[in-house]
């Protein structure tokens, strides 16, 4: 006798801490086998070197993901002034800037602030968008040129929390779309120094945030109806 198939029936959100090193696909993994293998999917993609806020809609709650993907984005960040690398982040190596005067933070703010509202911005060579029907990180690594394409976010604040040069820390509100790592490249060049990511980390998509979130760890267990959000309206 065949062994009748079990689907499950847990509908619902769950929001993940994700962990460094992680994929956003890797998340998914973990939630997916500790619901049942429920049809999962995620509402944001997170880079492995990021931290914080994945929603993983799980069910019918996948249903959600766009709408959700559409919400409001949190994110604190540490830029690193003192050089550029080719990923904009820690992966690439450094190309060092010199700058015989660090700006003040006086400076910083002023040219922080000149980057809230819509804006154009470049994403990063070494990302996911689609360049010539190929994902620009494949294009990247085969050391091919690749001419990225231009687009407009919306940056919806920028707060200064900590400047002791080189280092930025900031904490940003955003939209969908947004590349903090290309925000934290060209706020570099702006003030005339490098600009890299030594950090970041999601606090909240919408109203969901790392107060909601659950540890990687915790998807050594089972998911239950129990420990799921309702699905938004």
């Amino acid at each position: 006798m065949s062994r009748q198939k079990v689907v499950s029936t847990l509908c619902g959100l769950i929001v993940v801490d994700k962990a460094i090193g992680m994929s956003s696909m890797d998340v998914v993994r973990r939630v997916r086998r500790a619901a049942g293998k429920a049809k999962t999917g995620h509402a944001g993609t997170l880079d492995p070197l990021a931290t914080g806020v994945v929603i993983c809609c799980l069910g019918k709650a996948t249903k959600s993901v766009e709408k959700l993907m559409g919400q409001p984005k949190a994110y604190d960040t540490v830029v690193d002034l003192s050089a550029f690398t080719q990923t904009d982040d820690l992966e690439g190596e450094r190309q060092e800037v010199d700058v015989p005067t660090p700006p003040t933070l006086e400076q910083v703010q002023t040219v922080c602030q000149q980057f809230v509202g819509e804006i154009q911005q470049t994403p990063p060579i070494y990302s996911a968008v689609h360049v010539n029907g190929q994902r620009a990180y494949k294009l990247a690594r085969k050391g091919e040129a690749v001419d990225m394409p231009i687009k407009t976010v919306r940056i919806d604040a920028i707060d200064v929390l900590d400047y002791t040069w080189p280092s930025l820390t900031l904490s940003i509100k955003c939209g969908r779309g947004t590349y903090i790592r290309s925000l934290g490249r060209d706020i570099g060049k702006q003030l005339g120094t490098g600009g890299h990511l030594t950090s970041l980390r999601r606090t909240a998509v919408g109203g969901y945030t790392l107060d909601l979130a659950h540890p990687i760890d915790r998807f050594e267990s089972p998911i239950s109806q129990d420990d799921l959000l309702p699905v938004p309206d």
